[in-house]
């Protein structure tokens, strides 16, 4: 599904929970203390935005896990039964890409989702939207990519690295071409066809001198992206890789990489 080490997800933890918008889960918590049902959270790593969110729901729920990786499974399990806001926990391993089917089998609270929404197809994405109206569920989907990067102090092949790559973002990760800095614009298009409503939050990440080894990965995978994209560039982007590195071992680098947060919500339940 995702291809996604534990590593990486351990290190983008703290990032992502400084990042994800309290005004959309909190919303969020709000509107599942009226709903009956699981709460089902899709592509869930190592159990992350569960571990960030269960503890702000006013009272436990019943939780369904949901990814392709048994070992991520397993971990996330391991670390989320006994949270605050946890009543039962179930794992499911399954392909998101060809099964959906599962949102539909039991009565559904809220289906959540934390940094996918910008690898899937529009099609995939369609598929999803009709899963969640046909439970009548709402979706939290957190830290969709907006193609937004800031690099301070900026440098000339700032632009060329960065179209590069968003290019790469839109490559086919496993659900089709993906949507990568569209995703959220275009989820907010179909659920407010599909008669939801719906609110969004930006949720940057911002990064500093205590982020220099998520910040070191960032550059890498940058460079390793764009070079796939224009493999003429492959030395201007490698001296750009650098002196990026210098600057960041010298303290003097800071990054934002702008997300977008979107709560989908049936429009009678609206809080």
């Amino acid at each position: 599904m995702s291809g996604f080490s534990a590593e990486w997800l351990a290190l983008r933890e703290p990032a992502d929970i400084r990042a994800r918008s309290r005004a959309v889960t909190g919303l969020a918590a709000s509107l599942t203390a009226a709903r009956s049902g699981r709460i089902i959270d899709l592509g869930c790593g190592s159990g992350s935005l569960p571990r960030d969110f269960a503890p702000r729901l006013p009272s436990p729920r019943d939780w369904l896990l949901v990814d392709d990786a048994q070992a991520l499974l397993d971990e996330a399990a391991r670390r989320c039964r006994d949270l605050p806001g946890v009543a039962t926990l179930a794992t499911l391993r399954t392909d998101l890409a060809a099964d959906l089917s599962f949102i539909g089998e039991r009565s559904t609270a809220l289906v959540t989702a934390s940094a996918l929404l910008d690898l899937v197809s529009d099609a995939w994405l369609a598929r999803l939207v009709a899963a969640c109206v046909t439970a009548r569920a709402p979706l939290m989907a957190m830290l969709n990519v907006d193609g937004r990067i800031d690099i301070d102090p900026p440098l000339p092949d700032d632009v060329p690295v960065i179209t590069c790559f968003g290019a790469h973002q839109r490559g086919d990760k496993g659900f089709g071409p993906a949507l990568g800095p569209t995703a959220a614009a275009r989820a907010v298009e179909r659920f407010r066809a599909a008669g939801y409503g719906v609110k969004t939050a930006r949720s940057d990440w911002s990064l500093g001198a205590e982020d220099a080894v998520l910040i070191g990965h960032l550059l890498d995978g940058w460079i390793a992206a764009a070079t796939e994209i224009a493999p003429a560039d492959s030395i201007r982007f490698a001296r750009w890789l650098t002196l990026r590195r210098e600057q960041l071992a010298a303290g003097r680098l800071s990054v934002r990489v702008g997300h977008e947060d979107l709560l989908a919500m049936p429009r009678r339940e609206q809080v």
